[in-house]
This record gives C-alpha cells, sequence and structure tokens, in this order.
C-alpha cells in the first residue's frame, strides 16, 4: 500500500498508512491485559489531532521523543471501537534537517479556524455595545489592555475543549454572541453581569496552561486551578478602578466561582444566581458542541465519545450548494462559477497509469511552502527513499 506522506490529519481514513510530522501533545506509559507496556499517545497538527499507539512489538517503543515536542513518525490508520487511531511503528523527535522532508512547525500547531482578528475586533465591539454600566465596561477594556495579547493567542483546556492556539479567544466571543441572545429573550437578568461573567470566566487559564505548542499545566495550574486563579485577576482588575462597587465585585466573583456548576466538577460553589445559571449553560454547551465538532470531523458517524460517556451520532455535514435566480451555481463568496455546472458532470476515469513507482534516491529538494490543508506531496515524495529506510527514521 502507498505511504501517504505529509498529509493532514483530518484527511486520514481507515487503512491508510502514513508518514510525517506532528506534535506530540500527549504520551503515557501504560499496560495491556497481559501486562505488556505500550505508550498512549495524541499526535496533532493545525488540521485536528488524533489518539495514537505505540504498542510492545513497535520499534517505536526504543524511539527517543517527549510530549509538546515535534516528532517524525509513521504508522498505519485503524478503526477502533468506532473512533480511528494511528498505530506508530516508528517515531523520533524531528530535526532541522528534517525541514527539507516538509518539517515546517507553523502547519503542526493545532489553531482555531477562525480568523484571530476577526474574533478579537467582535469581542470588543461587543463589550463596548452590550455593556452598559460605564464602570463594567471600565473593567472590560482594561481587561483586555492587560490580558489581550495572551487571550488572543490561548488555549481553552489542555485537550477536552478549544484546545489550540486562539480556543480561548474563540470560546470567550462565541458564548458572548450566544449570551447576548439569551439575554435578549429573558429580560428580568443582568446583561452586563453575565457578558463580565464569559469575559473572566476562564481567564484563569492564561496561568493555569502554557501557551501553544507547550500547552500543558503549570505549577500554579496543578496547585490552585484556573477557577480560583481568574478570581485572584478578577479582584486584581476590581482594586485598579478605584471606588468599584463592592456588591458588584462580589456578584461577579461567584460567577467565576460556580461557572464549573458542580462542586465534584471542581467549582468552589454552585450557581446560585440567574446570572451564574445563564454563564455556566452557556459554558457547558459551548464547550460539549465544540468537542462533538472535532469528534465529527476525525471521524464521522456513530462513535462513542468518552467526554459524554455515550455512544453519539454525528453525520458528515453536507455540501450545499446554493443557486442564483437563472439556476447557475454560486460559489462560497457569492459569485456565478463559470466551471460549477461542469464540475457536477461526472467526469470520465482517467487511463491507468500503471503503478506508483518510488524514486531510490533523493534528486531535487522539495518545494519550501506547503499548504497545511492541501499538501502537495509530490516534491517531498520525490526527496523520500525507499520503505525499507525512509530517511526521516536514520537518525
Amino acid at each position: 500500500m502507498p505511504v501517504l506522506r505529509n498529509k493532514p490529519i483530518r484527511t486520514w481514513e481507515n487503512g491508510d498508512v502514513v508518514q510525517g510530522f506532528a506534535l506530540l501533545t500527549k504520551k503515557e506509559k501504560r499496560e495491556d491485559r497481559n501486562g505488556k507496556s505500550y505508550l498512549d499517545l495524541e499526535v496533532a497538527d493545525a488540521s485536528g489531532s488524533m489518539v495514537a499507539k505505540v504498542w510492545a512489538d513497535s520499534p517505536a517503543m526504543q524511539g527517543k521523543f517527549e510530549p509538546h515536542r515535534f516528532i517524525a513518525f509513521r504508522g498505519s490508520v485503524k478503526n477502533y471501537r468506532d473512533q480511528l487511531q494511528l498505530s506508530v511503528d516508528d517515531c523520533r523527535e524531528a530535526t532541522e534537517d528534517d525541514r527539507r522532508y516538509g518539517f515546517d512547525e507553523s502547519l503542526l500547531i493545532p489553531s482555531t479556524r477562525e480568523d484571530i482578528g476577526d474574533l478579537w475586533r467582535r469581542l470588543t465591539r461587543l463589550l463596548h455595545e452590550k455593556v452598559d454600566r460605564p464602570v463594567l465596561r471600565r473593567l472590560a477594556h482594561e481587561t483586555l489592555e492587560v490580558h489581550g495579547a495572551e487571550l488572543r493567542e490561548h488555549p481553552a483546556a489542555k485537550s477536552m475543549h478549544h484546545a489550540y492556539r486562539g480556543g480561548l479567544l474563540e470560546h470567550v466571543v462565541s458564548m458572548a454572541e450566544l449570551a447576548v441572545r439569551i439575554c435578549e429573550h429573558y429580560r428580568d437578568v443582568d446583561r452586563d453581569l453575565v457578558i463580565l461573567g464569559v469575559l473572566f470566566h476562564d481567564l484563569g487559564k492564561l496561568r493555569e496552561l502554557g501557551a501553544m505548542p507547550a500547552n500543558d499545566y503549570t505549577l500554579e495550574g496543578r496547585l490552585i486551578g484556573h477557577v480560583v486563579i481568574g478570581r485572584d485577576l478578577l479582584r486584581d482588575r476590581c482594586r485598579a478602578i478605584a471606588g468599584f462597587p463592592e456588591e458588584l465585585q462580589l456578584l461577579l466573583e461567584h460567577l467565576v466561582l460556580s461557572h464549573q456548576g458542580k462542586k465534584e466538577f471542581a467549582s468552589p460553589v454552585e450557581p446560585m444566581t440567574p446570572e451564574a445559571l445563564i454563564l455556566h449553560f452557556v459554558d457547558d454547551l459551548d464547550s460539549k458542541l465544540n468537542q462533538l465538532r472535532a469528534s465529527r470531523d476525525a471521524t464521522p458517524g456513530m462513535q462513542y465519545h468518552r467526554g459524554l460517556g455515550r455512544y453519539v451520532y454525528l453525520p458528515p455535514i453536507p455540501q450545499v450548494i446554493e443557486w442564483d435566480e437563472p439556476g447557475h451555481p454560486i460559489d462560497q463568496i457569492g459569485q456565478i462559477d463559470p466551471h460549477a455546472e461542469e464540475a457536477l458532470e461526472p467526469e470520465a476515469p482517467p487511463p491507468d497509469a500503471g503503478p506508483d513507482l518510488e524514486p531510490l534516491c533523493a534528486e531535487e529538494e522539495p518545494a519550501s511552502a506547503i499548504d497545511a490543508a492541501t499538501i502537495d506531496t509530490a516534491a517531498v515524495d520525490a526527496a523520500i527513499v525507499d520503505e525499507v529506510q525512509p530517511p526521516l527514521f536514520r537518525h
């Protein structure tokens, strides 16, 4: 079977043999039922992530590679309990020399699919237009001045939801926009409090977690946790505003401390105000839907979701073709695509090009510009020798 080289993780399918580079986001040593050691891994790139295993008989068990580092790997994709996972045959840390084979960190750091600049504009506009109290608008403005640069880049979690560059900003903006709509329906709730609660509820993760690509718990994060850290950050910002109302600060602190919902979920207190209930449910909804979106991208269909503890059905999102009034297909930016009708017609099968032969030696350097979603592997393939000892694993 031909090896797929430098293909984005979200394009992998059951049965694929893959080789390339990834960010190793998890590495844990475990034992199977027979007492044999294996490695439980997670690999990621800009397109997504996948669980990976290194079994006891794999040469990769002797490899030198650590979590939160970039790796070169080879393995096969398999379906296990309705989820795809990578069985790793060989693995090592990536090196500078690997750049001629397509290694590029920017393609391997999981990032939000949203435009970070657009997310930032939506958040700042919402805080300015939807927060009525001047003192709370000032609180929001000064918070973004102090923490905005980190907020734009930080992940929202280590692995559960929005665990990628810009994930925290995406999560906050999504929650804030949804919270505004809920407050328009329930007009007796305090919209200002809900919006400020959204801004501060996970702000403690700026110190609980390291930034990408590390995205692991800090010592402060382990010992204290983002909920209490977030409450402390809120207190710092309130103290910076002379005469900040004490009762208003108390209600905001309650929002941060109760947003996890239940004490067994590390919430020091449970929601006791309407605004705290809204914040908790909006947070829970947005995080769970993000998890389901990631699962759908990885393996559409019926699958067991560990986070929810149940089977879920996630059919592929159908591709919708829009038409103008005369009946012409319209492309994504609303322009008539003159080739779209031709694309809808079935193409004639290409003539048999014969077996896919690979060169025995490297003659040319691969192209340096590689797109994360549609990587052209022709140049990379030309630089990689036979299957027995590919260059990725000679070191």
